[in-house]
């Protein structure tokens, strides 16, 4: 059992007992996990605050050294790390050992910052003043993470937030409870207090009743939220009724545009690990691919070969993908699969659906009867007006539009409102340029997969995909830190900015006389 306390999961009134479970071995309870009420995150967010004003005077250099333990602490466990990955939410093992070694790289970045957190020293208007500029923690910070990616995307917080002088309340997915747990076990033993992170295990509701009254009572200063849009824009909502912005990382419908010019053989394996990698169940994911017309129709053939040939069962194993996370997303994608169209052309498999003893799929590794196995789906034929063309469908399934124009494309690209990744497939630097320039889109890849991150590189969407902010490198610190101004006056003397300023009294009807150049 998994319980509750003040730095894991604050004491209060629960709402039961959460069995996280095995997605690719269902009977496999991987963790039980004590679920806290509303008062769970409240209870948390004032412990926080107060430990927090002790770490803030830990020398951020020295706070640097910590973050820096973590890393090496993860990268003695990553093997290990990886394992659990893999058992809790189903992640292929390769995949899963890439998601750890993206912990590493976080640290190994910000211990540098650490001794950095630059200020800057501003010219005065007046005689013997002195301005500067400081970075201070934020306060408090409460931290919502999704179960797709339960380790990577999380240090993208803790880490930052901790190096910055914050406390941080994290409130992982239910379904990533041990990952979660294993998580905070190496921080709290790299050095970073107890009181200075805080688990908290709750469920949907009962965590935005406690972040509502933590916001409420002053206990929290920046929330950082990965989940979907709609959940996103209902936090954006609470915070906004208390003068904050959060960081919010959502849901995407990230389009690939295949070029007439396009490497097809590269385009197709893009496509293949940016659609149907994690089942489909990335942030990042292929949504929706817009390939134009001269080279659709073999681009199309090349890409459902592909698709069939691909390895799908046990995430233990060498597979494209592995399980869905959870029976919730499981009967998510069942609902997306009910508004496949008379007009589609679906490819991909021999059937849709769960992957059954009567619905087989052709080289399937395991048992797909253990777990929540679903078929690849590949539908040509995508309308603008299609539910797949316009909504996020986290699963294994992708569609496909045409294009003739760039303008075109880049305008199908965005039809759906969402602004995370894209991606353009061409050998003409003119497209891959125009292309950039032209879609809304936070990140974009040429050549190269929708998803994908590097821990030195600003992450994060815009429209239905985020509120602008934007995770990981040094530009996550102006969610964590705000600036704070000095100026520091030893002229001895009252001097009133805007009013005491030595002016300038230039003669400005002076005209250039003829033997210069002027005109009579």
């Amino acid at each position: 059992m998994i319980g509750t306390g003040a730095h894991e999961a604050a004491t209060g009134s629960g709402t039961g007992e959460y069995l996280s479970r095995n997605p690719a071995r269902l009977d496999d309870v991987v963790a039980r996990v004590e679920l806290g009420g509303a008062d769970a995150l409240h209870a948390a967010a004032k412990a926080a605050r107060t430990a927090q004003r002790e770490w803030a005077q830990v020398p951020a250099p020295v706070r640097g050294r910590v973050v820096a333990e973590l890393g090496r602490l993860v990268e003695a466990n990553k093997e290990s790390l990886a394992r659990l990955v893999t058992r809790e939410i189903g992640k292929p093992y390769a995949e899963a050992l890439g998601e750890v070694q993206e912990i590493v790289d976080t640290c190994d970045f910000f211990l540098g910052e650490g001794r950095r957190l630059y200020g800057q020293t501003v010219p005065s208007e007046m005689p013997d003043k002195q301005l500067f500029t400081f970075r201070v923690p934020v306060g408090v910070a409460a931290v919502i993470t999704a179960g797709n990616f339960p380790v990577a995307v999380p240090s993208w917080y803790l880490v930052p937030a901790l190096l910055c002088g914050n406390a941080v309340v994290w409130k992982p997915a239910e379904y990533a409870a041990a990952a979660a747990r294993a998580v905070a076990e190496l921080a709290w033993r790299a050095g970073v207090p107890r009181g200075v992170l805080n688990l908290v295990y709750a469920d949907g509701d009962a965590t935005y009743a406690g972040l509502e009254t933590a916001l409420r009572d002053g206990l929290v200063d920046k929330v950082g939220f990965t989940g979907s849009s709609a959940v996103g824009s209902r936090i954006g909502e609470l915070c906004g009724r208390y003068a904050q912005s959060p960081c919010l990382e959502l849901g995407g419908k990230n389009p690939m545009v295949v070029a007439a010019d396009a490497d097809l053989d590269l385009a197709v394996e893009g496509a293949l690990f940016s659609g149907w990698g994690t089942a489909g169940q990335r942030c990042t994911s292929l949504g929706n691919l817009i390939v134009h017309r001269d080279v659709h129709d073999e681009f199309v053939s090349r890409l459902d070969r592909a698709l069939r040939d691909a390895v799908i069962g046990d995430p233990a194993q060498e597979v494209l993908y592995g399980p869905l996370l959870d029976q919730k997303f499981a009967d998510g994608f069942e609902a997306v699969l009910d508004t496949i169209a008379d007009h589609h052309r679906v490819l991909g498999s021999e059937f849709v659906g769960r992957i059954r003893g009567d619905a087989p799929r052709a080289g399937f590794l395991g048992d797909p009867e253990a777990g929540l196995f679903y078929h690849p789906v590949l539908l040509d034929g995508l309308r603008p007006e299609d539910h797949v063309f316009a909504q996020e469908t986290f699963g294994p399934i992708v569609g496909v539009s045409t294009f003739d124009s760039l303008d075109e494309a880049i305008e199908l690209g965005d039809a759906p409102g969402y602004g995370l990744s894209a991606a353009v497939y061409t050998t003409d630097p003119a497209t891959a340029f125009r292309f950039r320039q032209g879609t809304r889109a936070g990140m974009v890849s040429v050549n190269n997969s929708t998803s994908g991150a590097e821990a030195h590189l600003p992450f994060g969407g815009n429209g239905r995909s985020g509120n602008g902010s934007r995770q990981s490198g040094i530009w996550v610190l102006d969610q964590f830190t705000r600036w704070q101004s000095l100026n520091w006056d030893f002229s001895g003397k009252l001097q009133k900015a805007q009013m005491d300023v030595a002016t300038v009294e230039p003669d400005r009807g002076y005209r250039l006389p003829p033997e210069l150049g002027g005109t009579e």
